[in-house]
């Protein structure tokens, strides 16, 4: 098998589950309970978040956890436009997560005001209309910090630069650029940052939100005091363990591994761009997440090359995996400027740790052959 989806969720590491496994068996107490059973957990949990921290260089105050990192960004995004009722404007750009997307049109339909940023053929945000979109009645600027389809790495201090001088504040979805790029909250000045476990070889439905000290925010789920009143209910005690170790795990390896996925990475594009004709590439050649690969192969239907690859066990995406069922052109692509036709004949690669040479000729070896297949049958 080749698996090459790991912006949509990457495979557990080991280490990773076995610790969640040890965990799940000798830890079941609540960390709320003040017995031995439940404080040995409690502190598990500190050395998790402690952990977090570092790796953000922020403070373990300011570390909260969540379900998910579509959590994450609610919270962020819904407990600012709360906490701040006289203010209600929101800016984010065209080309965010659905968690963000769709969380802005719920504001809109409920009265708020939304200012999507538009964005270059590369998905790089124009500042300058960022510079104009700012009043004061502007609550809160979210701009990812890695594009998820197309890997472009968005200039967030930037971003922080211009709204500070407004004094409004800033959240960044890191969702796809922790444990990719540095991701140092005070060197990129952000107030707010999401992240999630399972993009970085952690367990599914659990994420974190950093939230500088300070900052004014109302919660988003009610109920008992969990997280310093900010984040209700018993906490997914296994889930936080496990986020704990894989971000320990990526602090340790983590320059190893990206240096050589990044040589993987450059290996499959000079592959796919020699091998096949009539294929463009999608997103800037600089300044992006490398481990990214977005190609349109004109005159294709995506969909026909991702299942023709499967049955070779080449497990690859037509974009987000948290839109991939629906009919529409990717929101991504059409802001970027690609046509439907060119958009509908677009997959994403995206490598990971768990990769290696072996899958990329694997790659090199029947894609090619798969494309000329499909035009032949269709005519082109």
């Amino acid at each position: 098998m080749v698996y090459l989806d790991n912006n949509a969720t990457t495979p557990i590491e080991p280490a990773v589950s076995e610790k969640m496994c040890w965990f799940l068996r000798e830890h079941f107490g609540n960390p709320s309970s003040l017995y031995p059973i439940g404080r040995e957990v409690k502190k598990l949990i500190t050395e998790a978040r402690e952990t977090v921290a570092d790796a953000l260089g922020a403070m373990r105050s300011e570390i909260f956890f969540t379900g998910s990192g579509t959590e994450s960004d609610n919270f962020a995004i819904y407990g600012i436009m709360n906490a701040f009722p006289e203010k209600n404007e929101f800016i984010t750009s065209s080309i965010e997560h659905p968690a963000v997307i769709e969380t802005a049109s719920y504001l809109e339909k409920r009265g708020k005001k939304i200012t999507f940023i538009p964005v270059d053929q590369y998905g790089n945000i124009d500042l300058e209309f960022l510079k104009k979109a700012i009043s004061p009645k502007t609550a809160l600027i979210s701009i990812m910090y890695s594009n998820n389809e197309l890997g472009t790495i968005e200039p967030i201090k930037e971003v922080v630069k211009i709204a500070k001088e407004k004094e409004v504040l800033v959240h960044t979805d890191a969702v796809q650029a922790f444990g990719k790029i540095p991701c140092n909250v005070n060197k990129l000045g952000v107030d707010l940052l999401s992240l999630s476990a399972h993009k970085i070889y952690g367990p599914k439905g659990i994420g974190s939100l950093y939230i500088r000290k300070g900052t004014k925010i109302l919660p988003l789920i009610c109920g008992g005091h969990q997280e310093r009143n900010l984040r209700a209910g018993t906490e997914n005690t296994a889930g936080i363990i496990a986020l704990g170790e894989a971000v320990q795990i990526f602090q340790a390896k983590g320059d190893k591994d990206l240096k050589r996925i990044h040589k993987l990475a450059d290996r499959l594009k000079k592959g796919i761009e020699e091998r096949i004709p009539r294929v463009i590439f999608n997103g800037p050649e600089k300044n992006r997440v490398k481990s990214t690969l977005s190609f349109s192969f004109t005159g294709m239907e995506a969909d026909a090359i991702l299942l023709a690859l499967a049955s070779k066990e080449i497990y690859v995406s037509t974009g987000s995996a948290c839109s991939e069922d629906s009919e529409e052109v990717s929101h991504v692509l059409s802001s970027i400027g690609l046509k439907p036709e060119v958009a509908r004949s677009t997959l994403r690669l995206s490598l990971g740790r768990f990769n290696n040479d072996e899958d990329v000729s694997k790659v090199l070896s029947e894609l090619p052959e798969i494309i000329e297949k499909l035009r032949k049958i269709s005519g082109l």
